[in-house]
């Protein structure tokens, strides 16, 4: 068991991350690189945990992670692209004099909103009970709450994914090597395969036969001839999950419920009773 109270310290402090595209990356505070789990932990002596308070409750461990910007792991355009939003984060604490011993696990959880400055960066903890904070009961929408493909979808993505180059970059306005059905990849997404956008995803505002319009210019310069995943999308109407996708089933929306909307969804009609003139 590893001593914490001992007047000579040799503990250290490492660090694990997973980015949502796979990459896992290890850090820890100590002067050289620690090997261990199968993991290289990088040194990084800039990157320190704010003070750690563990609780037996189900409130959210309370630890912020900053750090400068030394590693090249880590670079201000990764941190501004939103690469690392998400990653999964495993604080631990190890004896670097004696690396057969197990490391105590501190706090895990995800990384929240990521500020970056010109000398560093900073960034929230967010601990498994986030789940909790959000609603028992979701709201009734007359749109389909459910992302295409996902476990309450259950559309069969398998043909729905396609491949292509990119020819042209105009700002948001990408131009195709291949041309598809019009609208099929609005509201989808698309993933760079390629160049210093790789693993990055946007989503497709408008799609029209070679020509994809992406909800937002590409974070990096992007060279003619670069690999594009594009994935289908869906504008969650009802129609469109019945008629396209034969999927009404399991369609995860209100579209008949009354709704604010209601009174302009339909016309309405007066009638103005009228009087007689007779009198007795």
């Amino acid at each position: 068991m590893i001593d914490i109270q001992s007047e000579l310290t040799t503990l250290a402090f490492l660090w694990r991350l997973e980015r949502a595209d796979g990459v896992a990356l290890g850090f820890t505070s100590h002067d050289r690189d620690i090997a261990l789990g199968g993991l290289s932990y990088k040194a990084t002596p800039g990157m320190v945990p704010s003070s750690i308070e563990r609780k037996d409750s189900l409130s959210a461990a309370n630890v912020s992670l900053a750090g400068a910007l030394t590693s090249d792991a880590i670079t201000a355009d990764d941190l501004r692209a939103g690469r690392w939003d998400g990653a999964a984060l495993w604080l631990s604490v190890c004896d670097w004099s004696d690396l057969t011993q197990t490391p105590i696990p501190l706090v895990r959880g995800e990384l929240g909103t990521v500020d970056v400055s010109d000398t560093g960066f900073k960034a929230e903890l967010r601990g498994p009970s986030v789940m909790f904070e959000a609603p028992v009961v979701e709201q009734t929408t007359p749109d389909c709450r459910a992302a295409l493909g996902d476990k309450r979808c259950r559309v069969d993505m398998a043909g729905r994914r396609q491949y292509a180059n990119v020819s042209a970059v105009t700002g948001a306005v990408l131009t195709l090597d291949t041309s598809f059905a019009d609208g099929l990849f609005t509201y989808g997404t698309l993933r760079w395969l390629a160049g210093p956008n790789a693993g990055l995803k946007v989503m497709i505002a408008a799609h029209t036969g070679a020509t994809l319009t992406l909800q937002e210019p590409p974070d990096f310069a992007v060279a003619s001839t670069t690999a594009v995943e594009l994935t289908e999308g869906c504008d969650k109407l009802v129609s469109t999950c019945a008629a396209r996708f034969s999927n009404i089933l399991n369609f995860r929306g209100e579209p008949y419920v009354p709704g604010n909307d209601l009174l302009a969804r339909y016309g309405t009609q007066s009638s103005t009773a009228g009087s007689s003139g007779g009198g007795k």
